[in-house]
């Protein structure tokens, strides 16, 4: 119950301020406007990737990472996870998602940097063991993580493994943003 109060409150939180401060990129305008459907072309709403869209567990207890599956396969997002370096030992930090791909069921995402820390993903989004949308890990994210370090060098290490990412529950995740 605690770890679901936690995860609520780190929900409540981001939400806020995804609402309050929206990402630059959204205040630009688009470079090209999207054909319009043709008629009696159906939308693109079962199977175009954005059912897959939600908050995954991530490494530890507490951490996420946030998808949102745009047009075309485009993925945003962020991490959340845990600073492990010396100077930012348990503080929580937010890496956003510099790429980030689907393509059918293949997902690649590649986060920013953030004290000489970089995350990649690849792998695919598949159905978990949940029973019915909205249940925790109706879909995983499974595949190969790579945390990436740089040091003062410049010298990157990089440590490879397999994971399964969960998704949470509906409750715990926030419901996506209108789009206009």
């Amino acid at each position: 119950m605690k770890k679901l109060q936690t995860v609520f409150v780190w929900v409540v939180t981001f939400a806020a301020i995804a609402i309050a401060c929206p990402a630059g990129a959204q205040d630009s305008a688009p470079a090209a406007k999207p054909a319009a459907p043709k008629a009696g072309a159906a939308a693109p709403a079962a199977g175009s990737g954005r059912e897959y869209s939600g908050m995954y567990s991530f490494l530890q207890e507490g951490e996420f990472v946030q998808i949102t599956v745009e047009d075309e396969g485009r993925v945003t997002g962020y991490v959340s996870r845990y600073g492990d370096g010396e100077s930012d030992k348990g503080a929580f930090l937010d890496q956003y998602l510099r790429t980030g791909k689907l393509d059918g069921n293949k997902l690649s995402f590649t986060t920013d940097t953030v004290h000489a820390v970089w995350f990649e993903f690849k792998g695919t989004v598949e159905r978990g063991d949940g029973k019915k949308p909205g249940d925790e890990a109706y879909y995983v994210l499974k595949g190969t993580l790579t945390d990436n370090t740089s040091d003062a060098n410049k010298k990157v290490t990089a440590h490879s493994q397999d994971v399964v990412l969960k998704i949470f529950p509906a409750e715990a995740s926030p419901a996506p943003a209108a789009r206009n």
